[in-house]
């Protein structure tokens, strides 16, 4: 595997990534009337372990991610159902550390309608293979609130291996602190992750 470091700007290019199931798109004020639909299901946003944008914050969410980009800061992605051709979700590659060769991938979020389907583990694939293969990237990262039982399974389903718990890590806006559950996947684990992964979704 190539681990030579090549410098910043392919680190915060936001390119199209897509297979059969899933298309990750850069993220665009374009896609705020589809991801307001999908946070409205089951009133998405309200969910009290996890930071996902409300209708009305929506807008102010999308040009968050925006400028965060523009400062070099994430690589903010809408999470496209290629059979609807609309967006039902966000993901990012954030603490992206490009001389260190290494990113974690977070801010993520799917619609209640997406979720239990093929894009999550497609969305993932397609991170992980950008960020290994086309990155050269010797580790990715993802992190969790210890309450988010389902984003924690989800994570391992992968094959990500729990690196620890940061304690009182964060205050959230309602008073709660988290504690943030710490996962990664190293190089030498991709090719078994990505096998698995593949024959997930063969089935």
């Amino acid at each position: 595997m190539n681990h030579r470091y090549r410098g910043r700007v392919d680190f915060f290019e936001v390119p199209v990534l897509e297979n059969e199931f899933v298309r990750l798109e850069p993220l665009d004020p374009s896609h705020h009337d589809d991801l307001v639909d999908a946070v409205q299901v089951n009133e998405l946003w309200r969910t009290w372990y996890t930071h996902i944008p409300s209708p009305e914050l929506m807008a102010d969410v999308i040009e968050q991610r925006l400028e965060m980009l523009v400062n070099e800061q994430i690589v903010p992605f809408a999470v496209v159902d290629p059979e609807s051709n609309r967006a039902v979700g966000m993901t990012s590659y954030l603490n992206i550390e490009a001389a260190h060769k290494r990113l974690e991938i977070g801010s993520t979020w799917l619609g209640r309608n997406a979720q239990g389907t093929r894009i999550n583990p497609a969305s993932k694939l397609l991170l992980l293979t950008r960020a290994f293969v086309e990155l050269g990237c010797i580790a990715v990262e993802f992190r969790t609130h210890w309450h988010n039982h389902q984003s924690r399974a989800a994570i391992e389903k992968l094959g990500a291996k729990q690196d620890g718990v940061l304690r009182n890590h964060r205050i959230f806006e309602n008073g709660t602190v988290r504690d943030t559950v710490v996962f990664s996947i190293i190089d030498t684990e991709w090719p078994t992750v990505r096998f698995a992964l593949t024959e997930r979704l063969r089935r």
